[in-house]
């Protein structure tokens, strides 16, 4: 292989966000605030700090995205009934269109990208993916654990 796997997925995984980047801006939203829509869709009523992990972002990053979205009606932020200080947050009527708009662009940019694969190779390839996706998960819970052992063992 002329390529490390890990860089051909890096790069293959930074040519479809700017494609899909520039698709979203034709519609009128950037691609961080199409992934803060995407993550609420999947994960309605998400904690913002919980939603700011998921996203890898600071939590007063996502904070700033989220006042801009909730600005233009996108977002809805309610108080977690559980907890004062913390937010949930929520997609509003208004954000389910666009949402519906993002995705079907994400499923065309998909067909481009895997034209030419043959229904046993994307079975494979879905295979392959994610199976090297749950061992680094793996990985990172082990990892996890014993950052968590060891703090417990000094404390």
């Amino acid at each position: 292989m002329s390529e490390p796997i890990t860089f051909l997925m890096a790069d293959a995984s930074r040519l479809f966000r700017r494609a899909f980047d520039a698709e979203a801006r034709s519609i009128g939203i950037t691609g961080q605030q199409w992934r803060v829509l995407a993550a609420l869709a999947r994960h309605p009523g998400i904690k913002q700090g919980q939603a700011a992990d998921l996203m890898e972002v600071e939590p007063i990053t996502l904070s700033r995205m989220i006042d801009r979205l909730q600005e233009s009606g996108m977002v809805e932020r309610r108080a977690d009934p559980a907890d004062r200080r913390a937010w949930c947050l929520y997609l509003t009527d208004q954000a389910i269109p666009l949402v519906e708009d993002m995705r079907a662009i994400a499923n065309r940019l998909l067909e481009v990208a895997l034209e030419g694969f043959t229904t046993t190779e994307l079975a494979s390839f879905a295979d392959f993916v994610d199976r090297f996706r749950n061992n680094v998960a793996s990985r990172q819970i082990d990892n996890d654990d014993r950052k968590s052992e060891a703090t417990h063992a000094t404390a």
